[in-house]
């Protein structure tokens, strides 16, 4: 509360805009005597109801008291720091919660309110406004005052061009310390300079923890983390996962890396391939890459560059459950009749295996394949399983239907299956055409499949057709299916030629 000397006009009335007309009837007026015999007269004010008052001249020297609910001294209204009341209260933030901002973050008071003003524009200028911007001032209330702002904020308006998402904007400047954001530009730069489009920054920006990532990393931490992927695809590595950015170099990226490189025996090459074919890879954790590796050395007799071949045709391995999809499912080659080595070809060539559903997908294959006549626990059955993994149910059971309709036998389609497995994969719209083509515009017998199953397998248009009509007015048109078909390319030309000559 605090005292304005008040000298009359000449006038026989004056308004001063302070007081509501409600407020003035209840304005309290305090007055004594003076020894001259002049009086005093005292207004008090209460700043947080009142908006006007009409002050009417007397023979007395007059004062004006004004209690206001946001100030405490004389000193607090000739400061900016009461000014930030009305400002904050526009934010959302009541004068409790402006009493203790100013109360744990000195650095409020000793900044300039059209400073405090410029920085919350600044911050509305990059998106953050009402809620957001409530909630940024009263959990990191510095980000008003801390020099290390107005260089980021230029940066991501003026270099950025504002593209970095409002909720990744938010958790860089609520969860990061004002003195970790120094250098924030500098550290974009230097990926941009090693490689990343600048059409793509804002995604890698806008996809990793910017506190993990950059803040909270030096240049040349980050530097090291780009020298050390380099041999591995480098800055392609990490545009495919930015989430790399947030590992720690030395506790998480090198122990990983170099538990592949060495269970490849030193193939770099093939582990880049690996990091780059899933570079969720290394979100995985030590432990979990360790225990999938020691269960195929030891439940399936795997060696470890054997381990890492089926990492490499199909690195989702890894992230297959241990005990609800490979144990069980190496257990079934084994009990099939495979051993080490025909479990090791078997994965490499079929690793969906390790994958797919047993009750939505492999357990409706191999109803049908038991159907056709495949024996339980036989090499035949795996096999066939195996080539099954490429193609859906409906289209298995759609080729046994077409063969069928073609007068073939469960023995018949059992017989090609075994000869060649993957004749029940291929699609049936396409061996359709190729049956059709084989019976009508070859004259051929449909049992000759039985003989040369493999010619389902070959295109159309571009093998079977081409060389049926090349060979047919020399050779005639009972020709050998197999030797039209699987002699090579070059082969073929020179034989053509020479006919030809």
């Amino acid at each position: 509360m605090f005292a304005i000397p008040f000298c009359p006009p000449s006038s026989s009335s004056s308004t001063v805009s302070f007081l509501s007309q409600t407020a003035r009837s209840q304005l309290p007026v305090y007055s004594h005597a003076a020894a001259s015999g002049t009086h005093e007269c005292f207004f008090l004010v209460n700043f947080s109801t009142a908006t006007s008052i009409e002050i009417k001249p007397v023979r007395a020297t007059q004062h004006l008291l004004i209690q206001c609910g946001c100030l405490n001294s004389l000193t607090d209204l000739q400061s900016d720091t009461g000014f930030l009341y009305p400002l904050f209260r526009e934010l959302g933030i009541n004068e409790e919660e402006t009493e203790y901002l100013l109360l744990k973050n000195p650095s409020l008071k000793l900044s300039s309110f059209d400073e405090i003003k410029s920085r919350l524009l600044s911050l509305q200028s990059l998106g953050i406004t009402g809620t957001a911007l409530y909630r940024m001032v009263m959990k990191r209330p510095n980000v008003l005052t801390a020099e290390e702002v107005d260089p980021l904020i230029r940066f991501l308006l003026d270099d950025m061009e504002g593209k970095l998402e409002l909720k990744q904007l938010e958790r860089l400047l609520t969860a990061t310390e004002a003195r970790f954001l120094a250098g924030f530009n500098r550290k974009v730069r230097l990926l941009l300079r090693h490689g990343v489009p600048k059409e793509k920054i804002a995604y890698v920006l806008n996809d990793v923890n910017l506190s993990k990532a950059l803040c909270k990393k030096s240049l040349g931490d980050i530097q090291r983390t780009i020298d050390f992927l380099q041999p591995y695809g480098g800055i392609d590595l990490i545009l495919r996962r930015p989430l790399i950015l947030n590992y720690d170099l030395e506790t998480q990226l090198i122990p990983k890396v170099t538990f592949l490189l060495e269970l490849s025996g030193g193939d770099e090459n093939g582990t880049g391939t690996v990091l780059r074919r899933l570079p969720t890879i290394l979100s995985y954790s030590f432990g979990h890459l360790e225990n999938h590796v020691e269960f195929f050395r030891c439940f399936a007799g795997l060696s470890d560059q054997q381990i890492f071949k089926i990492i490499l045709v199909f690195p989702n391995v890894i992230s297959a459950s241990k005990e609800r999809k490979l144990h069980p499912r190496v257990e079934f080659l084994k009990q099939c009749g495979l051993d080490s080595n025909d479990i090791f070809k078997f994965l490499t060539k079929a690793p969906l295996f390790l994958a797919l559903s047993l009750e939505d997908n492999l357990a409706h294959k191999l109803g049908v394949l038991v159907k056709i006549g495949y024996e339980y626990r036989t090499k035949e059955l795996a096999m066939a399983v195996g080539a099954m993994t490429r193609t859906s149910c409906e289209n298995m059971q759609k080729v046994i239907g077409l063969f069928l309709d073609y007068g073939l036998s469960y023995a018949d389609i059992l017989a090609m299956s075994k000869k060649h497995p993957q004749v029940l994969q291929y699609n049936h719209g396409s061996l359709q055409e190729k049956m059709e083509y084989l019976i009508e515009e070859m004259g051929r017998e449909v049992e000759e499949l039985l003989v040369f199953p493999a010619f389902l397998g070959y295109k159309l248009d571009g093998r079977i057709k081409h060389r049926y009509e090349a060979k047919r007015k020399t050779r005639g048109e009972n020709m050998s299916l197999n030797k039209l078909l699987t002699v090579s390319a070059e082969r073929f030309k020179n034989k053509e030629t020479l006919v030809h000559d």
